[in-house]
């Protein structure tokens, strides 16, 4: 049986220290603050908005919802960001995506109207530029930090391994693999253009799945040895769920086939997901540190 990577673990610690900082910070007369600014009512908007709200009252980081209307128009919009950006007093933003449809032609100018300074889930170019640069540029978004937390807190060193990714979009996969990059690691991405994708994962020391595909990592994609980092959130229909009903959520992996094989595999749930609330608001009070260090 491979050992399981449970996210539970990583956020306690991380948790621990996030209290630690915020303690500091309020000592000094500072109370960190998250800004979330969300436009209409997608159901997994709210259920993030949900997890974050909670996971900064249980680590004394205070939130103030922006809550708009689904046909915003692009002056509101961008009104409310040069606000956020403004009040001193809120040092770390969370903006939804994907915007509604009316603003998508005009998405990536209401993104970057964002200042990089409290772009704690690197939605900004200079954000993305300092991940790729290796740079504090902004904050690398959550999820792949998060993936990064996991092998720290397991001591998987990436140093002269091979990883592969699965999966390049700008939200997890290209950001990943920069990170795994700066960990030493040589990395692969694979795509759905890639040949041979299950050949590629097998040759993987790490192998990180992101393709958003339920049922699509099989035991053809790994080996013995291999550590796994499962990060997508799909659903299920015919896994049964903690009441005993079919439909729940699931990872990239069929988790029985797959974990049999390999050295360490993290669940879904309870594995990367459970790890990314917390690595928003660590960023939330760095960016807080940061800007009264």
């Amino acid at each position: 049986m491979a050992k399981q990577l449970l996210g539970k673990e990583v956020t306690a610690a991380l948790n621990e220290k996030i209290i630690g900082q915020v303690k500091e910070l309020k000592e000094k007369g500072v109370s960190p603050k998250l800004g979330i600014i969300r436009v209409g009512e997608r159901p997994d908007d709210i259920s993030y908005e949900t997890g974050a709200t909670k996971r900064c009252d249980t680590l004394g980081v205070e939130v103030e919802k922006i809550l708009l209307p689904e046909d915003v128009s692009k002056e509101e919009l961008l009104a409310v960001i040069d606000k956020v950006n403004k009040d001193d007093t809120i040092h770390g933003v969370l903006m939804f995506r994907p915007l509604p449809a009316h603003l998508k032609a005009v998405q990536s100018e209401i993104e970057n109207a964002l200042d990089p300074a409290k772009d704690v889930d690197c939605m900004t170019h200079l954000s993305l530029a300092g991940v790729f640069e290796g740079k504090p540029l902004g904050f690398p978004p959550c999820t792949p930090q998060a993936c990064m937390e996991i092998l720290d807190y397991y001591g998987i060193d990436c140093k002269g391994k091979n990883a592969v990714v699965i999966g390049r979009s700008l939200v997890v996969g290209k950001p990943a693999a920069m990170m795994l990059m700066g960990k030493n690691a040589t990395v692969t991405v694979c795509h759905t253009k890639t040949v041979d994708v299950p050949a590629i994962a097998r040759e993987a020391d790490i192998l990180i799945s992101c393709a958003g595909v339920l049922n699509s990592l099989t035991k053809e994609y790994v080996r013995p040895g291999q550590i796994v980092i499962d990060v997508s959130i799909n659903w299920d229909p015919e896994k049964i769920n903690k009441k005993g009903g079919k439909g729940a959520i699931a990872g990239d992996a069929v988790f029985d086939e797959v974990e049999p094989i390999v050295e360490a595999i993290t669940p879904v749930p309870g594995g990367v997901g459970s790890v990314t609330t917390s690595v928003l608001v660590g960023h939330v009070v760095e960016a807080a540190m940061r800007k009264f260090a």
